[in-house]
Formats: C-alpha cells, structure tokens, sequence
C-alpha cells in the first residue's frame, strides 16, 4: 500500500487507520513524504505498526511520490491513498479477490467511492454513463466518450494495479513536479493496452475538503495534462484499431484545457493548443465550436467578464 504525503498532518492518521482496519491484513504500507513541511512523518512515526514504513523525499510531486512507493513495493499488488482520503474496510480484500479470480491479463480493479462532505455515493453517476460490474477492455467499437469516462472513473484512491503493469507501463507522470492528470496519464495507457476490472460500488471514502488541491483550482488555470503536452509517448503504445478513439479523446481533452485556458485569459495558449488537435471531422466532438470562440481575444475578454462577475480575482503571474 503506498500513501503519497505531502503536507497531511491532519489527516494521514485518519488514512493509515483505515488501512490498518481492513479485513484483509497481509500487506506492507509505504508511506512516501514528499518533502512535507509539516508534522506529518511525525504522525507516521507514532503508529508503531511494523508494516508501515516511512520513506523522506525532496519534494518532487504526487507523482514521483507514487512511483518511489512502486520502486520499492514488494508485492505483487500495489494499491494507492491520498493521505487525506480513508479505504472504507472492505477496499482491499474486495480488490485483491477481484484481480486474483480475473486472471493476469486484468491489470487493474477500480471501485465507486462516497465523497465527503456530504456522503454522496457516486454509484449513481457512474451507472448514468454506463458502467456496469465487470472486465472491460477497449475495441474499435468504443468511442472516444467510453475512454473519457474510463479514464475519469479511474482514481489512485480506488484503483489497484499489478505492480509489474504500473512499472512497465512508466508510472505516474513526474515530469516537472507534474500536479495535474498525473494519474490519468499512466490509467489512458492502461485503457490502451490492457483488460481491466470494475466493480460499481463503493469500498473508498475521498474527503475533497481536505484536498490542498481543491481550494486552489478556482484561483487558476491548470496545468496542460501532461498526455496532451507529450502526445507522441501514448500515441506510441496506442494499438493501430484504437488511434483514432485515442486522437479523439486528445482532442476533447484539448478542447475543453482551452476553454479553461481562454476564461483566465490565456487566449493565444489556447489557440494554440486548439490547433494542435484539430483536424477534419472534429467539428462532432464536445467543446469543439467553444473552444474556436474561446480561443480569441473576443472569447477571452468574455472571460475576463463571466470572473469578474463571479467576484474571482485573477491570479497574479
């Protein structure tokens, strides 16, 4: 088990006390701080399990933090929690029993979530865009809407990978700190290339309020994913019969960073990154005729507008 922590204090007693409490008890948790300055290594110090282990980094992003939890990962199995989230009891042996009965060609198991605060079970959600209990692989039959949502519902926190697919496959994106998507790029490749395992209900408890992401993401753009800022490395392993479902969910992804992009009034990015992606016939795709019209000083000043009016301020560069 790896729990990436970086600044948790708070909350990574609440994350590995979930995982202590799991039915299933033969495991390993490595904890990787990622050049914390807080109290947090302090907290893992104090539960003596000897399962745990705490490994101290240079802070180097969620991503490098995983893939070191990987590097030195024993087990056949490896599974992820953000060290504000919790695993409800039930994570692991739900996971491990699913993989195991699937067969080694099934690389990963994902499973629902309730998300706090609130308790809202996105069960429901994710049977509206068609998810059904099962394994699941991609075909040229597929649209690129089928990989979009693949790869929104697959989360560190409910995802468990076989260790050998994650290191072969390169990890979560590290490249430049990488802090947006950096799970994304490495479950695309999965989707790409292998058979993988749902099941839609919920074993994991996502506590966004206490995300140090989420009160930030209103105050700036985000930075470009890193699978659309280096298409080439997943176009590379992406299977002939899926390239075109692959360079549509580029696009769309593309299209809907640029209209983001424009409402903080980065119009030329924008347009740049729209013209990276287009191409004939992806005029079908959502966020396309948008994303053109976003893509100008005209979309962008519209922007500029819909923020002040919201009361956000613009963030200083």
């Amino acid at each position: 088990m790896i729990v990436p922590l970086y600044n948790k204090g708070a909350y990574v007693g609440r994350a590995l006390g979930s995982i202590l409490s799991q039915d299933l008890s033969d495991f390993e948790i490595i904890v990787v701080d990622d050049g914390s300055t807080d109290d947090g290594a302090e907290v893992v110090r104090q539960h003596r399990d000897p399962r745990i282990r705490l490994i101290q980094q240079p802070n180097r992003g969620p991503g490098a933090a995983r893939n070191e939890g990987l590097r030195l990962s024993q087990g056949p199995l490896a599974a992820f929690l953000d060290a504000d989230d919790e695993w409800l009891p039930t994570y692991l042996a739900q996971a491990v029993a699913a993989l195991q009965g699937a067969g080694e060609e099934v690389a990963t198991h994902t499973c629902t979530y309730i998300e706090e605060p609130g308790g809202k079970d996105s069960t429901t959600l994710w049977r509206q865009r068609g998810f059904q209990s099962g394994t699941f692989r991609m075909t040229a039959a597929d649209s690129s809407e089928v990989l979009l949502h693949r790869v929104a519902f697959m989360s560190p926190c409910t995802t468990m990978v076989r260790t050998r697919v994650a290191r072969d496959l390169g990890g979560f994106c590290e490249t430049d700190g990488c802090r947006n998507a950096e799970d994304a790029h490495l479950w695309l490749r999965v989707l790409l290339t292998a058979k993988v395992s749902f099941v839609v209900e919920p074993h994991v408890r996502i506590h966004r309020d206490a995300s140090g992401l989420s009160a930030t993401k209103r105050l700036s753009s985000r930075p470009l994913e890193p699978f659309l800022a280096r298409p080439d490395e997943v176009r590379a392993l992406c299977p002939p019969d899926l390239r075109e479902i692959l360079e549509e969910f580029l696009a769309i992804r593309a299209f809907k960073t640029a209209c983001a992009w424009s409402y903080w009034g980065k119009w030329s990015d924008a347009r740049m990154l729209v013209r990276s992606f287009d191409a004939p016939g992806r005029h079908r795709l959502p966020y396309y005729w948008l994303a053109h019209m976003a893509a100008t000083p005209a979309g962008s000043a519209m922007g500029v507008l819909a923020r002040v009016l919201s009361g956000l301020r613009t963030p200083q560069t």
